[in-house]
Formats: structure tokens, C-alpha cells, sequence
């Protein structure tokens, strides 16, 4: 769930790129390092979910893309409800791996 939340966030945080550059008049190198850059650190992310260390860097990511909205305002809000999503797949993920080893004690004891 959480590659799956980084994944549309990528592609989210790489729309914004057209959006800072022609509305919110933002620099064009300062626009395609924050807007591209989290979109490909997302990609990179949900790749190496594996490692617990990546999933620090997912945080990392949500507070990047809430601060993002320094520079196009609406990504404050966008930027939160992804960090809601996120940190919802991240809580849920931990439950369910939680059940699964549960349930594979339960089902080893006679």
C-alpha cells in the first residue's frame, strides 16, 4: 500500500512541475529540483520499501511535499491528504504484517 501511495505521489508532485512554472511563476530549475526530485525520490522509495530505512524516507517525503506549498499554495493541502494516506497505508500495513505473524504462530501451535 505505502509503494502504491509513492506512486501516486510521484506522479502528483510531478503535475505540479507545469503548475509552478506557468501560474505560480516559480523558477524553472527551482520548480523541475522540488517537483522532480520528490517525484523520482518517491519512485526510488517505493522501489526499496524492503528496507525499514526507506520507509523514513517516505516520511521525509510527505514533509517535503506539504512543504511545497511555500511555493504553489494548494500543495499545503495536497501534500497533507497524501501525507493522511500515507501514514494510513504505513499504520495499516503495520497491522496487517502484525495479524499475518499472528496468525502463522497460532496456526504452527497444535
Amino acid at each position: 500500500m505505502c509503494a502504491a501511495m509513492l506512486t501516486l505521489e510521484a506522479v502528483i508532485l510531478a503535475l505540479a512541475v507545469p503548475v509552478m512554472i506557468s501560474v505560480e511563476d516559480v523558477s524553472t530549475p527551482l520548480a523541475l529540483s522540488s517537483g522532480l526530485g520528490l517525484a523520482v525520490l518517491c519512485i526510488l522509495t517505493a522501489g526499496s520499501l524492503r528496507r525499514p530505512q526507506a520507509y523514513l524516507v517516505g516520511h521525509a517525503i510527505q514533509v517535503g511535499a506539504i512543504g511545497l506549498g511555500f511555493l504553489v499554495t494548494i500543495m499545503f493541502f495536497i501534500g497533507a491528504i497524501f501525507a493522511a494516506l500515507w501514514f494510513g497505508a504505513f499504520f495499516l500495513g503495520k497491522r496487517i504484517e502484525e495479524d499475518k505473524a499472528r496468525w502463522a504462530r497460532e496456526a504452527g501451535e497444535p
